[in-house]
C-alpha cells in the first residue's frame, strides 16, 4: 500500500487524503472540484505551480482557472510559446519579437521573413497554431545547470536569454519544451496545448496581434477597444526610443550598468521627459486663446502629481499662470456617495464626485468670477469651506488630475475647445527578452509598494492585496477614456527598475507565506533579480522617480 498524504484543499473546504508523489492533475480528481473552466494551475502553499506538479509533502492547495490573473498569466505564457514554435517552424529562419501588451492581446513583429508580413503569411502560422493546439502537446519544463541552459539557448538563436541567464549567475535554471522546440518562459504554463483553444491573431499596423480570450467570458474573444492608435503610437516611439539607445532588453541595460554608463542613461531619460512636458506645453500655447483647463488622468502610479508640477513650470516658462485644483476636493457628501454592489461606498465611481459644483465653479471661473473652493474633509466625510478663494485673471490656466479627468462626464458642461487632455501612464520601455515582456502594471506596482511604505505606512503585504481591485478600477473608469487624450505621456524611465530594486526587495521580502499575495511577492522578487542595481543619487529632484523614492523638489 502506498504512503498517503494529507492535502487542504481551499477550493472544496476539505482534506484529502492522496498518494505520495501524486501531480497536481490528479489531486483534481480526487478533490472532485466543479469548475465551470479548465482549471490551469494551483496555489501550493500560495506558490503558483503547474499542474504537473507533484507533492511529497502534506501541502494547502487552491486550484485556479483562466478567470484569476495568473491563470490568465498562465494561459498567455503558453499561447505565446505556440506562436513562436508555429512562426519558427513555417518560416525557420523568422525571428518573432513579442513587443508589448495591448488592450485585447499583445502586439508582436516578425524578422526575416520571405517577404512583407501579410494575411496570407498571418493564416498560415495560425493554422500552424490550431494543428499544434489540436495535437495537445505538453508543456515539460526541466531544471537543469545554468551552463547547460545557457548553451542550449545560444544553439538555437535565442542570444538575449543566454546573456540574462549568464548575468543572474543561477546555477539552476528552468527550460521549456514544446515538442521539441526550446525557450523560457518567466512564469509557469498550462499542461498542454489543448487548454488554448480560444485566441486570433490578425494584421495590426505593420505587425500583428495575438488575441486573448475575454477576461469575463473566455470561451469568447477579448474585444478590441474602438481605437487604441494613441496610445499604440507611443508604444512605437519607446520602441524606437529604446533600439536607438542600445537597450531593448534587461540584458542590455545590466551591461550599461556594469560599464559603469549608468548616469549618462539616468541623464538622457531625463532629458526626454523634459523634452515631452515642453512639447505637450508648447501645443497648448498653440490653442492659448481658447484651452483654459487641462486635464490630467492616468491609473495609480504612473507619476501624474510630478507631470502636472513639471506641465505647470512648463506653462509657466510660456506666459501662463497654472492654478492647480483637486478633483478629491469635489467629492460629495458621504451620505450622498453611490455604493457598489457589495453595498460599500464606490469612491472610485464618477458619481463619487459632486460634478454640478465643479461645472458650476470651473465656468465662473473661466468667466473671471471669485470663487470659494472647498476642501474634502475625509475623516468626517464633508466638504468644508475654509476661505479659501480663486480669482483669475486672463493669463490663468486650470490643471485639473485626477483618474476621472478625461471622462467628457466630469467637464460635461465645458466647451470643449476649453479644454486639453493629458494621459499619463508608464508604458515600460524595455523587456526580459524577445518573448518575456514586463508588464505596465507590474512597472507601477513596484512603484506603488515603495511609496505607499514612505509615504503612507502601508506594507507590500497592504500594497498588493489592494491591487487587484485598484486594477479592476482602472479598466472600468480609466483606460477606457485614454484616447480622448490630446497627449499621452509615457512616464516610465529606461533605469527605474534597477533602482526600485533596492527599494522594493526587501519589503517584498517581508510578506509572510501565509497570505495569499506571498505568490505576487516571489514573482516580483524573482522578476527584479534580473536587473543590476543602479544607484539613485544622480536621479535629479524634479524627476517622476522622486515621487515614490522621496527626495522631490516639488510639494505633494
Amino acid at each position: 500500500m502506498s504512503e498517503m498524504i494529507e492535502i487542504i484543499c481551499r477550493n472544496t473546504n476539505s482534506k484529502l487524503l492522496v498518494p505520495f508523489g501524486s501531480t497536481l492533475s490528479e489531486v483534481i480528481k480526487f478533490a472532485g472540484i466543479d469548475s465551470p473552466y479548465q482549471i490551469l494551475g494551483a496555489y501550493v502553499n500560495n506558490k503558483v505551480r503547474n499542474l504537473n506538479y507533484k507533492v511529497y509533502m502534506p501541502k494547502t492547495v487552491e486550484f485556479f482557472d483562466i478567470i484569476n490573473p495568473n491563470g490568465r498569466r498562465m494561459y498567455a505564457m503558453s499561447l505565446m510559446f505556440v506562436f513562436y514554435k508555429a512562426t519558427k517552424e513555417v518560416f525557420p529562419k523568422s525571428e518573432p519579437i513579442i513587443y508589448h501588451s495591448m488592450y485585447n492581446g499583445y502586439y508582436a513583429e516578425i524578422k526575416n521573413l520571405p517577404s512583407e508580413l501579410n494575411n496570407n503569411i498571418i493564416d498560415q502560422i495560425k493554422d500552424k497554431m490550431h494543428e499544434i493546439i489540436y495535437n495537445d502537446y505538453p508543456f515539460i519544463t526541466k531544471n537543469m545547470p545554468a551552463i547547460e541552459a545557457v548553451e542550449i539557448f545560444r544553439k538555437v538563436g535565442l542570444e538575449n536569454k543566454a546573456n540574462l541567464m549568464e548575468a543572474i549567475h543561477k546555477l539552476y535554471v528552468d527550460v521549456d519544451y514544446l515538442d521539441g522546440t526550446v525557450n523560457h518562459f518567466y512564469y509557469p504554463l498550462v499542461p498542454s496545448t489543448s487548454l488554448l483553444n480560444v485566441f486570433d491573431l490578425v494584421h495590426f499596423n505593420g505587425g500583428l496581434l495575438l488575441i486573448m480570450p475575454d477576461k469575463k467570458e473566455p470561451y469568447k474573444l477579448q474585444k478590441s477597444r474602438n481605437n487604441q492608435e494613441k496610445m499604440f503610437s507611443i508604444f512605437q516611439e519607446h520602441k524606437d526610443w529604446v533600439n536607438i539607445l542600445g537597450t531593448p532588453y534587461i540584458s542590455d541595460l545590466n551591461k550599461v550598468v556594469d560599464n559603469k554608463d549608468y548616469i549618462k542613461l539616468i541623464q538622457v531619460s531625463e532629458a526626454l521627459h523634459e523634452k515631452s512636458y515642453a512639447h505637450i506645453a508648447d501645443e497648448i500655447y498653440k490653442r492659448k486663446d481658447e484651452v483654459r483647463i487641462v486635464l490630467i488622468a492616468g491609473p495609480s502610479s504612473s507619476g501624474k502629481t510630478t507631470s502636472c508640477r513639471r506641465i505647470a513650470t512648463q506653462l509657466s516658462v510660456l506666459g501662463f499662470k497654472p492654478i492647480q485644483l483637486s478633483l478629491d476636493d469635489y467629492f460629495l457628501d458621504r451620505e450622498f456617495t453611490p455604493r457598489d454592489k457589495n453595498g460599500n461606498y464606490d469612491f472610485e465611481s464618477i458619481d463619487a464626485l459632486d460634478i454640478e459644483l465643479f461645472n458650476n465653479q470651473i465656468e465662473k471661473l473661466i468667466a473671471g468670477e471669485e470663487v470659494s473652493i472647498p476642501r474634502f474633509d475625509f475623516i468626517n466625510g464633508k466638504k468644508i469651506y475654509d476661505g479659501r478663494k480663486i480669482k483669475t485673471n486672463p493669463n490663468a490656466i486650470f490643471i485639473i488630475e485626477g483618474i476621472h479627468a478625461l471622462n467628457p462626464k466630469l467637464t460635461q458642461h465645458i466647451d470643449k475647445s476649453q479644454k486639453y487632455n493629458v494621459f499619463i501612464s508608464a508604458l515600460t520601455q524595455i523587456s526580459i527578452d524577445e518573448h518575456n515582456l514586463i508588464s505596465t502594471s507590474d512597472n507601477r506596482l513596484i512603484r506603488r509598494i515603495v511609496r505607499d511604505y514612505n509615504y503612507r505606512g502601508y506594507s507590500a503585504t497592504d500594497t498588493l492585496k489592494r491591487w487587484q481591485s485598484v486594477k479592476e478600477g482602472e479598466e472600468k473608469h480609466i483606460f477606457p477614456y485614454q484616447e480622448n487624450a490630446d497627449s499621452i505621456f509615457n512616464s516610465s524611465l529606461l533605469y527605474e527598475l534597477g533602482v526600485l530594486k533596492t527599494y522594493a526587495k526587501p519589503l517584498l521580502s517581508e510578506v509572510p507565506e501565509s497570505e495569499v499575495c506571498y505568490c505576487e511577492a516571489k514573482r516580483l522578487l524573482r522578476f527584479l533579480a534580473n536587473f543590476r542595481t543602479i544607484d539613485d543619487k544622480s536621479i535629479p529632484p524634479t524627476s517622476v522617480m522622486r515621487e515614490f523614492l522621496g527626495g522631490s523638489s516639488f510639494e505633494y
